[in-house]
């Protein structure tokens, strides 16, 4: 079982004969993996990261430690 095509072959041939029990543990490995696909991380906003960064390091944006963050915050 070296290649993708026999690796098929052979998990198609045991879900013809699974019972109930294995197919819903397969399915569950669907879903799971579906759901890990649509909460993936959407390339534009690693693209919009990258402008504010830039901006940042260029100084175009202000910013502020966490410590200023906290003070404003908390009004000190």
């Amino acid at each position: 079982m070296d290649n993708t095509v026999e690796l098929r072959k052979q998990i198609h041939r045991f879900i013809d004969v699974a019972d109930e029990r294995i197919l819903r543990i397969i399915n569950a490995i669907i879903d799971a993996e579906n759901q890990e696909e649509a909460h993936a991380v959407p390339e534009w906003f690693y693209d919009e990261l990258d402008k504010r960064r830039e901006r940042h390091l260029s100084e175009e944006s202000q910013s502020s430690t966490w410590e200023e963050v906290k003070e404003r915050i908390l009004g000190k």
